[in-house]
């Protein structure tokens, strides 16, 4: 199979790199004309690790999964430029990062050793910030408006879901519908945005992807 033409591009200056004995970034994924580097793939890990608190795990079937990740990220953020969805301001993501350190660190100090750490920077904490702000975002105004939960729908969730608990922790109270409506609605809403979201990512990674499996290891 041919690679796309910056694809080519890019082992013509791997090669070239090669020859001069520098340290080459490799491609690990093309996704169409783009591309995913193994540089992206571990700053993804250490980003992530460095939000969820724990350490940043390397290993090839994390890179694996960090590269899914990425990827599926590129098909959105191509979908932004196609349909006109546009970042949010990077303001937004300063009180995101304020919040994250008055939880997790006490003083300046440990904060910079944290980064220093995990090898990342404050601007690409920011840069990952503000992306969840930006998903979360295209997420509400791609599929959240076009569902619509029925009564039916809240009815059997409720029978099934809801009551058996509630009856369980409240024995001397019977529970009613009304009391949990928006709690139910904004469950089946949730697994249904969830479900849209899933099946069109997968459609679009019927696009043109290519996956070069030597940069994992």
């Amino acid at each position: 199979m041919t690679a796309p033409a910056p694809v080519r591009i890019v082992f013509a200056l791997a090669a070239a790199s090669l020859l001069r004995g520098e340290i080459v970034d490799r491609v690990a994924v093309a996704v169409g004309n783009r591309v995913i580097t193994t540089s992206d793939i571990e700053r993804e890990i250490r980003v992530a690790a460095f939000l969820n608190g724990v350490k940043p795990d390397l290993r090839p079937n994390e890179k694996r999964a960090a590269a899914d990740r990425l990827t599926d990220q590129l098909l959105i953020r191509v979908e932004f430029d196609d349909s006109g969805y546009g970042m949010p301001d990077a303001k937004e993501a300063e009180p995101m990062l304020e919040t994250l350190k008055k939880s997790r660190f006490p003083t300046a100090a440990e904060y910079q050793a944290a980064l220093k750490e995990y090898g990342i920077t404050e601007q690409q904490l920011k840069d990952a910030l503000l992306w969840q702000r930006a998903f979360l975002l295209f997420v509400e105004e791609r599929f959240r408006p076009a569902i619509q939960v029925t009564e039916k729908e809240i009815a059997e969730y409720f029978a099934k879901e809801v009551a058996p608990r509630a009856r369980e922790a409240r024995p001397s109270q019977e529970p009613t519908i009304d009391e949990f409506r928006t709690q139910i609605e904004d469950a089946i809403t949730g697994k249904r945005v969830d479900e849209e979201l899933s099946n069109w990512l997968a459609a679009k990674r019927r696009t043109r992807i290519l996956i070069f499996p030597e940069a994992f290891k």
